[in-house]
């Protein structure tokens, strides 16, 4: 007599994909922590009501992947990144807490299990830069609306013509243009945006099976999960050693003409571990280790690199490239490389190479690109007191990602705060700070007005903000910071110069 095995079958775990979007200004509304001797991310805290709460997310939900990217076995500060850098739009792949553990007590790869979920039989979205080819078809790329299907739009190419060259496909669907979502534009109206756009356009694609499988399921379709192809401009991450002389290069703090605050490259050293990485003159410092820097003073930039030494993870962008991605609403790190320290190899065509400026010529080209993003995407005006602007009207036009900025109460006090400005966002464009007072949205005082009132003005504006703001202080000291014990240096170095 045959013996049967009637134990119970144990499914396995399933994962449940989860799609958070926050309103201008909101907080996702949930932590993430890693428990002492366990692997993962957990989620802790949710706010009720909040976006993470509204996307179906769970107290105990263990996070898999964010926006497609495998962060079961990356550090809390790069999983902090890649939330950062998805703008108000995030998608999360989560295991529930049961489901994890008996994940764990199976001894199950979790890697097939974020493989067996149904999203990742779709293809990934394509981020393709299009330069126009003035001797041949120019853009060859035509848009056609699909029959039937309101605010869809199948693309068509011309054999062998630019568009190909960068990375679209016959038959691929629009989804948005130059960081402007298409699902709302009539035919014409989209037809206008492409004559606009000159020699460069930058299209966000799909093919068709996998659109109409994320419209079924009410998948958004984000830049964050997208492959870049083609891209003029990447940021990258250099992994450098400490030397016997510091890490060889000499940070200059940099302003723009709205006021805001860079981090710019001067000179890299013969020979140094920055030279050997591949830093070059007039880049641009976004992160040290994973950690953005841009709402750092220059002394606090420097501190955090002389608190990393020996070994350090530094990632910079050109000035070119942080105005390219301003403009598109995209974080400038969004498709850097890889987290391990390296180069992710490259699925689009070599970067450019840099001409050689002088450092003065590289900063004066930084202010003026950013002033003209600022001139042709924001208004700006101020009313100056005693020489100094007391209060500013700044008027900003929605990005794909928001408008860039974040509000906080004043503690201790009545009135609300620029809590946070994204670098490159329409906020950073139009000149706004952090620590600014709000005085108006969109014509209405707000000084003596809760939080929640200042997000609902925000959000009854829609596409535009206007807003009137003022300085707590009219002046700031321009601080010498020396790395001391990295490298030695004249004492005539300048304010706001630090060798490294």
């Amino acid at each position: 007599m045959a013996n049967t095995d009637e134990s119970e079958y144990v499914s396995k775990p399933a994962p449940r994909l989860c799609f958070l979007r926050r309103d201008e200004g909101e907080r996702y509304g949930f932590n993430l922590t890693v428990e002492r001797g366990s692997r993962g991310h957990l989620v802790r805290k949710l706010a009720s009501r909040g976006a993470a709460e509204r996307s179906g997310l769970r107290d105990g939900d263990r996070v898999l992947e964010v926006n497609g990217f495998f962060v079961d076995d990356v550090s809390q500060a790069v999983m902090a990144r890649r939330i950062r850098i998805s703008g108000n739009q995030l998608c999360v792949l989560v295991l529930d807490q049961e489901g994890y553990e008996r994940a764990q007590a199976q001894g199950d790869d979790l890697l097939p299990l974020v493989k067996s979920h149904e999203m990742k039989a779709c293809k990934s979205p394509r981020l393709c830069h299009v330069t126009r080819n003035h001797s041949h078809s120019g853009l060859g790329v035509s848009f056609n609306p699909v029959e039937g299907e309101k605010g869809h739009f199948s693309v068509g190419l011309v054999h062998g013509g630019a568009a190909e060259r960068a990375g679209l496909r016959r038959g691929d669907r629009l989804v948005w243009m130059n960081g402007a979502a298409v699902s709302d534009l009539t035919h014409s109206a989209l037809t206008k945006m492409v004559k606009k756009c000159g020699d460069h356009i930058t299209l966000l694609v799909v093919d068709s099976e996998t659109e109409k499988k994320f419209v079924q399921q009410k998948w958004p379709i984000l830049p964050a999960m997208a492959v870049p192809c083609n891209l003029p401009h990447r940021a990258r991450s250099l992994a450098l050693a400490l030397g016997p002389h510091g890490y060889g290069f000499l940070l200059k703090e940099g302003k723009t003409s709205s006021g805001g605050t860079v981090h710019v490259v001067q000179e890299v050293h013969d020979d140094s571990p920055a030279q050997r990485a591949g830093m070059q003159a007039g880049e641009l410092l976004l992160e040290v280790d994973w950690e953005s820097m841009e709402s750092l003073a220059h002394k606090d930039v420097v501190e955090r690199v002389k608190q990393s030494s020996p070994q350090i993870t530094l990632t910079i962008i050109s000035a070119q490239g942080l105005d390219f991605y301003g403009k598109l609403g995209l974080s400038p790190v969004l498709f850097c490389g890889d987290e391990a320290g390296g180069e992710q190899q490259e699925r689009d065509t070599p970067l450019p190479s840099v001409t050689e400026e002088t450092p003065e010529q590289v900063v004066a080209s930084l202010c003026a690109s950013l002033e003209d993003s600022v001139a042709s995407l924001s208004a700006t005006s101020e009313e100056v007191v005693d020489g100094l602007p007391a209060q500013r009207h700044c008027v900003l036009e929605k990005g794909p990602l928001g408008f860039g900025l974040d509000f906080d109460s004043v503690q201790h006090t009545s009135g609300i705060v620029v809590s946070q400005v994204t670098l490159g966002g329409p906020g950073h464009r139009a000149g706004l700070a952090e620590g600014e007072v709000v005085v108006e949205v969109n014509g209405h005082n707000v000084e003596r007005k809760y939080l929640e009132d200042l997000l609902m003005l925000v959000k009854a504006g829609g596409k535009h903000l206007s807003l009137v703001v003022k300085n707590q202080s009219h002046h700031s000291n321009d601080q010498d910071q020396t790395c001391s014990g990295l490298e030695s240096h004249d004492s005539e170095e300048e304010a706001g110069d630090s060798f490294l």
